[in-house]
């Protein structure tokens, strides 16, 4: 039961949390859950930077936007999924008003940044499939760290803006709350920018490169050429295997984000009910960051050959960051 008292000198509501209504063994079992899921979605991204970081032959342009949604993912599984799932478990916010406000705007930062990065990652692979002599000579690795930082320095100013400067972060809350108040306008904005705009982008770009890939296996099986176009065939058909394996992190990524995004549109026209079910939904959008570093591990042998060289220590070794991981 949950128990409420109230303070006359602010007017504030202290909420306490309720008591556990599971047993003790339950109870340590979803703790023992949210640890290791929070572990894996950490040590899965450190991985990956570490990876994409280390080789030199992994500085490639998609690699390194592969390797800034790494980064964010990274945030979300250190300070977003852990303090969710337990004020999930708890039923209440039990951390503190300096962690609720890091919670916060982690959570704005690290879901921008990503959705930003997932649009950036259909442009890269888009200019590579339907002009790849243009994307060879423009395209550099410094061209995609400078959008990949203009990315998150436009996140940090927005987020900051939308949380602080508009006040919609209040720092006056009762314990055992953590929330924020957006007002229309803003969130109307937040929609635009953080969802509508960039996954309307990423839903048609890659709709062309598919339609681009298609396209190219029909040309490569008439022509059946094998010679002096051979070595133009290969690096083809790594770009076309390039976007595929994108296509399949972008398509889980939409898969993961449009459960929240749809709870968010019809909570001003619903009943509290679903603001639960949003919850949960928060929870399959916090998994993608715990699911990315699987499908690199699934589908890229560049990562199963870098996780070879990381767990056998070959990566200390002198000149390491030159070994062939292709």
């Amino acid at each position: 039961m949950n128990i409420t008292a109230v303070n006359q000198s602010d007017g504030c509501q202290e909420y306490f949390c309720p008591e556990r209504s599971v047993s003790l063994s339950v109870y340590v079992i979803l703790y023992v859950a949210a640890a290791a899921v929070a572990l894996l979605t950490v040590c899965g991204n450190l991985l990956v930077i570490i990876s994409v970081s280390h080789f030199k032959q992994l500085h490639t342009p998609a690699n390194i936007l592969i390797l800034s949604l790494a980064v964010s993912d990274l945030l979300t599984g250190l300070f977003v999924m852990p303090f969710h799932l337990i004020l999930l478990i708890e039923s209440c916010w039990i951390s503190g008003p300096v962690m609720c406000l890091v919670f916060n705007f982690v959570t704005f930062l690290a879901t921008s940044v990503s959705v930003h990065t997932v649009a950036l990652i259909a442009v890269d692979r888009f200019l590579a499939l339907r002009s790849p002599f243009v994307y060879s000579e423009k395209i550099s690795p410094t061209v995609i760290c400078i959008a990949t930082l203009f990315n998150w320095l436009f996140s940090l100013f927005y987020n900051f803006t939308l949380l602080f400067i508009n006040g919609n972060f209040t720092d006056v809350m009762c314990p055992g709350e953590c929330v924020y108040n957006i007002d229309g306008v803003s969130s109307i904005v937040d929609l635009l920018i953080v969802f509508l705009m960039p996954c309307t982008l990423i839903i048609i770009l890659y709709t062309h490169v598919f339609v681009i890939v298609k396209k190219h296996v029909t040309a490569i099986r008439a022509l059946q050429v094998h010679n002096s176009t051979s070595k133009n065939r290969v690096s083809d058909k790594s770009e076309r295997k390039a976007a595929i394996l994108l296509g399949i992190l972008v398509f889980v990524f939409l898969l993961c984000l449009l459960p929240y995004y749809i709870c968010s549109l019809v909570i001003p026209y619903s009943n509290d009910d679903v603001f639960h079910v949003r919850d949960v939904a928060v929870i399959f959008f916090f998994l993608n960051s715990t699911i990315n570093p699987i499908i690199y591990a699934l589908f890229y042998p560049w990562f199963q050959k870098s996780l070879q060289l990381i767990f056998t220590f070959k990566v200390f070794n002198k000149g390491s960051c030159l070994m062939n991981v292709m």
